[in-house]
């Protein structure tokens, strides 16, 4: 049987790029609340001097090509451990539905991109924790699916924010209304993808650990010392931290 494959390097950096956004949307609604504010002194009738205007529009374009970056990186890596995870599961049970690559293929597939992503995630966390209650019970794995489900509902919806941002900017209509509307809306997205990446960070940090578990399900040697070792501490400690979070 083919071996799996380690994933928690994976998990780590997306872990670690997610937090970076995350650091990234707190600041660019910080700065969109600024432009906003601008914007609301050139509706009233203020003026505005050349120089305050153009030093929000470098920071803007500065935060929002940031952002872009950090992003594209955090999609990158998350997709990678998200693949290299179905990937690992499809070698312990035969009763997925969908070939490992569509991990990674259902985000760039149009229409399919809405609610297949969700499906594979929703199956990582269901097949998996069939896998462990015959042999430990669901007292040991913290897999909810209600938190799946969130973590969904709060991309598609940020993922909604973002299109309208982005097709309302690129009709060219630069007006204060026009403006001040996209501000507030990416305002809006920004507050929606700080628990989006609150939620992310917890859907990855739950299923890696269940992820370590799932190395050793059939290996019954007795011989090899880290099996008994290794099931037996990565159970309590996820028994233990759901007992204190109750």
């Amino acid at each position: 049987m083919e071996a799996l494959k380690p994933n928690e390097g994976r998990a780590k950096f997306a872990i670690i790029f997610i937090w970076i956004v995350m650091a990234m949307e707190i600041i660019s609604l910080i700065s969109d609340y600024f432009q906003y504010t601008l914007l609301q002194s050139a509706a009233n009738g203020e003026t505005l001097e050349m120089d305050v205007a153009t030093a929000n529009d470098t920071r803007q374009r500065v935060i929002a090509v940031l952002h872009l970056i950090f992003f594209v990186i955090s999609g990158i890596t998350f997709i990678q451990w998200f693949r290299r995870a179905y990937y690992n599961l499809h070698l312990k049970t035969d009763t997925l539905t969908h070939h490992e690559g569509w991990a990674a293929g259902s985000w760039f597939t149009p229409i399919v991109n809405f609610y297949l992503p969700y499906q594979i995630m929703k199956e990582l966390y269901v097949e998996t924790r069939k896998l462990f209650i015959p042999k430990w019970g669901d007292e040991t794995q913290n897999l909810s699916t209600t938190l799946v489900g969130w973590w969904w509902a709060l991309w598609i919806i940020s993922s909604v924010l973002g299109q309208i941002v982005f097709q309302v900017t690129m009709r060219g209509d630069n007006t204060i209304d026009t403006l001040s509307f996209t501000t507030m809306t990416s305002m809006i997205e920004s507050i929606v993808d700080i628990p989006l990446a609150i939620i992310t960070f917890k859907v990855i940090k739950d299923y890696s650990r269940a992820e370590l578990l799932l190395f050793d399900l059939h290996d019954e040697n007795p011989e090899d010392p880290n099996h008994p070792e290794l099931i037996i501490h990565y159970a309590e400690e996820i028994k233990t931290e759901n007992q204190e979070e109750v």
